[in-house]
């Protein structure tokens, strides 16, 4: 039997509980290619269905991790796809557009900078302009660099955070609701540390609980137009987030056992949130946010 996303098993040991060396590290941002142990984007695995069959998204932070599983499982459920990624992630950007291709959709590859205002509006007018519209975004992308205190945290940190992980949402969204028809999605990449802050990881905590409210108020404002904005935060997951300052390099070998599975989470693990709240399957679900954590109690 092929084993796919709807393979029936026990989830404690449905991937083995990873142990990676505390000496393993990566410069910012971390590239797939060089991750050891390898994360699972469910290239081998994931089985599509036909759920987002002629739709068109953007995927930002698309080359790896949650953001490639997503854009490889978009593809395989039939939608047209564009990553943007920062131009250092060139390798594992073109894996991905090779495996949106691989399913017979269109893949547009798009290198740049999200704190860059410009360049957000230009992932919009890419897509639009090789699609024929959008319909779904995917605001994903973002920046953790663990600090052990506050005054670690310098200023040149702290805007790179902010302006990567939420100004951006707010600056890709709004050039994208100019192309969007009712019926269209949103999707929000917050995190368990929106609930459960991380002493090192203030920042980026931070702008991980902005995104939540983000996310509330915004669907409440566009559900009258027939757009459903919903987000998903991740617990634990095996990502080059982590290793590339992510996380202490103390912790790594520890990484995920503390959930309740036992285990850190592997992208492949997320891919179908992101395809529910995507598709007209969740047509009533609105401001959620989808916890996919491993068992973390979340408010």
């Amino acid at each position: 039997m092929t084993t796919d996303q709807y393979t029936f098993d026990d989830p404690t040991t449905r991937y083995p509980s990873i142990t990676p060396s505390s000496n393993e590290d990566q410069p910012e941002p971390g590239l797939d290619a060089q991750l050891g142990p390898q994360a699972d984007l469910g290239e081998l695995t994931y089985r599509g269905t036909g759920r987002l069959a002629g739709r068109r998204a953007i995927v930002t932070g698309g080359d790896s991790g949650i953001g490639a599983a997503t854009a490889i499982a978009f593809a395989r459920e039939g939608a047209d796809v564009l990553i943007s990624y920062l131009p250092e992630e060139e390798e594992d950007a073109q894996r991905i557009v090779g495996l949106i291709e691989d399913a017979g959709r269109k893949a547009v590859a798009a290198p740049g900078d999200l704190r860059d205002p410009a360049y957000c509006q230009d992932i919009v007018t890419q897509a639009v302009e090789a699609f024929g519209g959008l319909d779904i975004l995917v605001n994903n992308a973002g920046k953790q660099v663990a600090q052990e205190s506050l005054e670690d945290i310098d200023d040149d940190q702290l805007i790179d955070t902010f302006d990567t992980n939420i100004l951006a949402m707010f600056r890709i969204t709004r050039a994208a609701l100019a192309h969007m028809p009712a019926g269209s999605t949103i999707i929000n990449t917050t995190s368990v540390q929106a609930y459960t802050p991380s002493p090192t990881l203030v920042d980026y905590a931070s702008t991980k609980a902005a995104i939540n409210n983000f996310t509330k108020g915004l669907a409440q404002q566009l559900a009258p137009k027939g757009i459903r904005v919903n987000a998903v935060a991740p617990g634990p997951i095996w990502t080059p987030l982590q290793v590339s300052d992510g996380q202490p390099k103390e912790d790594l070998p520890e990484f995920g056992k503390g959930m309740p599975l036992g285990r850190a989470g592997q992208p492949a693990e997320l891919a179908p949130a992101y395809v529910f709240l995507a598709s007209a399957e969740s047509s009533y679900v609105v401001g959620e946010t989808l916890n996919v954590n491993g068992g973390a109690p979340t408010p």
